[in-house]
């Protein structure tokens, strides 16, 4: 028991070192998050962000790319992100997003979606052909100065989700918010969407805490409603 207990303090030590050799080499804004061994070709993967790269033990090389299994075809770096940036749904905060539940809204998804989002506009109509769901919207203003501006217009309405929808299904811009409206989730939104690194829209998040970082037709988010337990 001692002997494993110390190989782990070891190899934890080790991947510490990575981590203090390599943060300086990558300049003063990068932060790493993590290092782990891994458990092909002698490397160690390192965390940064939403990223994944990887290096060697004496950090003197990085490596930037996908690692693929040629036996099994799998591509492990790409399984390793989906699992690092697995959220979800019952653990956001829902409270900053506006409901639409369609039929019996037992299948149930968010979305981060941008109001001068053209691929999020596609996505909103490819959504009306998908019955019996419950969508989440958090309002996630990041292409343009005038999107927070049309997003609080939306969120100050009577019914924000159908203003929402008005807009972006078929360009009906919401009337101006009063002044007295404060409550917009602007900027809890894009804190919530960094923390998640959400660096595009439309971000869409399913049941068993997976995403998908960008636009996808009916057909495909109807099978991954289907696939999802």
């Amino acid at each position: 028991m001692s002997l494993i207990l110390t190989t782990a303090c070891a190899q934890t030590d080790h991947e510490a070192a990575i981590k203090k050799l390599l943060e300086p080499k990558l300049g003063n804004e990068v932060v790493v998050d993590a290092v782990k061994k891994t458990s092909y070709a002698g490397l160690y993967e390192v965390q940064v962000g939403g990223d994944i790269f990887y290096t060697d033990e004496k950090a003197q090389f990085l490596f930037v790319g996908n690692v693929m299994d040629l036996k099994t075809h799998k591509n492990v770096t790409r399984a390793r992100l989906e699992s690092l940036n697995n959220v979800k749904i019952a653990d956001l905060p829902l409270e900053l997003a506006m409901k639409q539940v369609k039929g019996d809204g037992t299948r149930v998804i968010a979305v981060f979606e941008d109001p001068n989002c053209g691929y999020c506009k596609r996505l909103r109509k490819e959504m009306q052909k998908i019955d019996n769901i419950t969508v989440y919207t958090f309002m996630y203003d990041i292409l343009s100065e005038d999107s927070a501006i049309k997003s609080n217009n939306i969120w100050c309405s009577a019914n924000p989700a159908q203003a929402w929808n008005d807009w972006m299904l078929n360009g009906n811009a919401a009337p101006d918010a009063p002044a007295s409206c404060t409550t917009s989730p602007h900027e809890k939104i894009l804190a919530l969407g960094a923390k998640l690194h959400i660096t595009g829209t439309p971000a869409i998040f399913f049941a068993d805490g997976t995403r998908a970082p960008g636009f996808i037709d009916a057909n495909a988010l109807e099978k991954k409603l289907a696939d999802v337990k």
